[in-house]
């Protein structure tokens, strides 16, 4: 997969000069609509690649934990969800990576997403509704398709279009709100001292240039090549060996009906299933960095075996596409599909218990199981030692 990770290296540099142009353009026309000299042109293209070059540095060094802390995600101990660290680790060893960070979102919404400049600085965050809805194995084909994006290297370049994104959003509202606020009277008055019809105009083209930067620079975050969604998910079937668990994880989480409330424009793309996908709104539209559900999960359905090679044949046969693999990926060693795990009744009431207590547990709550079969929940601020059970009068140490 190499050639796929030298491929997502250029493609962040490609992304960050083009970010660039977009900024040293809205700079330029944000300065000469201030000033009719030329100077206040190229003062404002240096003022905009030095914002550029601060939040290019913080993207590379923190935009993994810009997005965490934007997602709410909080960092989990093993004794949290003893279940999820285990499947972490079992395809952190199977991918030959080192384990990520892991964090659970208190949402129930079922979703996923990783971040970090490479494995060794990695993370990945789960919502506490993806961990209540989904069998072992599903969660597996979760988990694997999220390490197989710190595998090829292409959540750096996620984190760096979010954050220049967020740079062009933010200059773009900060002229325009000046726009209001600021002393307009002095700049129109120039009308009458020579120039001023050419700074008017510089003024309107500025205005329509603020307008359209943030439109143009998040077609660029959407041009993100779905390609990297499709060997993720050919990534995940070969770590697990059972393309059928991602599968039917992805339907799960696209018939949620509960909105993700931590998700944004910026951080959408970065989720397993685009968590702001409108009802009745195409998958395939070009505003959008993912492929349908619906046809990701054919692909997998339709593999004979779990290794690249056979997900590039269901791809072709599904899509009438050229694969999305590198042909260097083609040539290895066929990968049998294994049989599926113990599969336990759905009870959409335990579910709906079992994510209340993951998100009490992530809050730092306490869980006693009482020798009368009640479960106590002690909050985080309970300051007294012992607790007792309000059906049998038990009590117990805390």
């Amino acid at each position: 997969m190499w050639e796929q990770i030298r491929a997502n290296k250029r493609n962040s540099i490609l992304l960050l000069a083009l970010m660039a142009a977009v900024l040293a353009l809205l700079g330029w026309f944000i300065g000469r609509s201030i000033s009719p000299d030329p100077i206040a042109g190229l003062f404002g293209i240096v003022i905009a690649l030095i914002i550029w070059m601060i939040l290019a540095m913080v993207s590379f060094s923190s935009g993994d934990a810009i997005f965490l802390t934007a997602s709410k995600a909080v960092p989990v101990t093993k004794a949290v969800h003893p279940q999820l660290f285990n499947v972490v680790e079992e395809m952190a060893i199977a991918a030959q990576m080192p384990m990520p960070k892991i964090y659970i979102i208190n949402d129930p919404a079922p979703n996923a997403f990783a971040t970090g400049r490479n494995p060794q600085n990695a993370s990945v965050a789960i919502t506490a509704g993806l961990l209540g809805r989904l069998s072992r194995d599903e969660l597996q084909g979760v988990i694997a398709h999220e390490m197989s994006h710190i595998l090829h290297r292409d959540i750096l370049f996620v984190t760096i279009a979010g954050v220049m994104l967020g740079t062009i959003t933010l200059i773009s509202e900060i002229f325009l709100r000046g726009m209001f606020y600021s002393s307009m009277t002095r700049r129109y008055s120039s009308r009458n001292r020579g120039g001023g019809q050419t700074q008017t105009i510089m003024l309107v083209i500025a205005i329509v240039a603020a307008i359209l930067a943030p439109i143009m620079a998040t077609l660029l975050y959407f041009a993100l090549s779905r390609k990297r969604e499709y060997l993720a998910d050919a990534g995940s079937a070969r770590l697990t060996r059972y393309p059928e668990g991602l599968a039917s994880a992805l339907e799960k989480i696209s018939q949620n009906k509960t909105p993700l409330s931590v998700a944004n424009k910026i951080t959408a793309p970065m989720y397993i299933v685009n968590p702001l996908q409108k009802k009745g709104m195409k998958l395939s539209d070009l505003t959008s960095t993912h492929p349908p559900i619906s046809q990701r999960v054919k692909i997998l359905r339709g593999m004979a075996g779990a290794s690249f090679a056979n997900y590039s044949d269901a791809f072709k046969k599904t899509t009438k596409h050229s694969t999305p693999i590198p042909s260097s990926a083609l040539k290895e060693e066929t990968v049998q599909i294994r049989t599926a795990g113990p599969q336990k009744s759905v009870d959409s009431k335990k579910q709906t218990r079992d994510i209340g207590d993951i998100m009490q547990k992530t809050l730092g709550f306490s869980f006693i199981n009482c020798s009368c079969g009640l479960k106590i929940k002690v909050p985080p601020n309970y300051k007294s030692p012992q607790v007792q059970c309000p059906r049998c009068g038990t009590v117990s140490a805390v």
